[in-house]
């Protein structure tokens, strides 16, 4: 008997439009004669699932079925593909996990931890993970540009401590900047970081779980015609990805094992992408995302593409590992 499936995408953040898209291409490329993919959209005003012809069907949010043509339609699985609040923050797991309803991605609280940008990288520090030095405040907080400065160093970046897609982020080059830099993260977060500027190659690694194994997929270089790999060169282009990337086989090596011990460090389950910059030689970790981009151009599935993996596979192996 096929498997209803909920595909939750949209969400409450600045990348709804992006989660709209990977959620999508999940639709997309979901093995018909396995499952039966509803795309269910989680957004602001509404929970809703939707036919082929688009109609919409209001999600019971007591047991988050829906009605359609007088039949109930009760879901096996949900599939994450929500980018940001509520589904990578953990929060919409957390519901599911209440309503008993199993999902492609980690469990709640991994979600929420690794979301948290300084709380990530206060646990992996404790494990000698090399990472940039880095300043938090708070919105309201008093600012002392001299002692930030003292601290992390010119250039610098300030970035939103819970958000994604690089919305927020700005890379400043001189003390005047940072000002600015900071009100414009605070549009998107009430909690900021200020980091010291890493230079070095950059490399995207993803680690997910596949067929039962943590497995490390081809790592990816990132080359941003950009200052640095923000929301532009992420989306429209101002950026080369280069799968396998062009690195030693002793960086690679090393980066792979960093990798694997930051998935593991983090008890993470299901897909993850995290960012690193070679600082001579050594892998210095940035950040991890736990629902990564899934269309056909995002990072993650060229990643899996080079191992030999397609997106049906990829995402039917998703929801094995969730029912499993």
């Amino acid at each position: 008997m096929k498997k209803n499936i909920a595909i939750v995408m949209g969400g409450y953040s600045s990348e709804v439009n992006i989660s709209l898209k990977s959620g999508n291409v999940v639709y997309n490329h979901l093995d018909k004669g396995k499952y039966n993919p509803y795309r269910v959209h989680i957004l602001s005003d509404k929970w809703v699932a939707l036919d082929d012809d688009n109609n919409e069907y209001p999600i019971n949010k007591n047991d988050f079925s829906f009605l359609m043509e007088n039949d109930k339609i009760i879901f096996d699985c949900a599939f994450n593909a929500i980018h940001g609040s509520p589904g990578e923050n953990g929060m919409l797991l957390a519901y599911f996990n209440l309503i008993n309803l199993k999902h492609t991605s980690a469990p709640f609280y991994q979600m929420a931890l690794t979301f948290n940008k300084r709380d990530t990288l206060s646990v992996v520090k404790e494990y000698g993970i090399k990472t940039a030095v880095s300043v938090y405040l708070n919105k309201g907080d008093v600012v002392d540009l001299d002692k930030i400065i003292s601290k992390v160093g010119l250039p610098c970046f300030i970035k939103p401590n819970n958000a994604g897609s690089s919305y927020g982020i700005s890379k400043a080059h001189t003390k005047e900047e940072i000002l600015p830099a900071i009100d414009k993260a605070y549009k998107e977060d009430s909690e900021i970081l200020i980091e010291s500027f890493l230079e070095g190659t950059e490399v995207s690694v993803g680690v997910i779980q596949y067929q039962g194994k943590i497995k490390v997929l081809p790592i990816t270089e990132i080359v941003t015609e950009n200052d640095f790999f923000d929301y532009e060169a992420k989306y429209e282009g101002k950026s080369q990805e280069v799968t396998p990337a062009r690195i030693s086989s002793e960086e690679k090596s090393r980066v792979e094992e960093v990798a694997k011990r930051v998935y593991k460090i983090l008890s993470m389950s299901g897909f993850s992408r995290s960012e690193y910059i070679f600082v001579k030689g050594e892998p210095h970790f940035l950040e991890i995302n736990t629902v990564p981009g899934l269309t056909e151009e995002s990072i993650l599935p060229q990643q899996a593409k080079s191992a030999g993996i397609t997106l049906t596979e990829l995402f039917d192996n998703a929801i094995s590992m969730a029912l499993n």
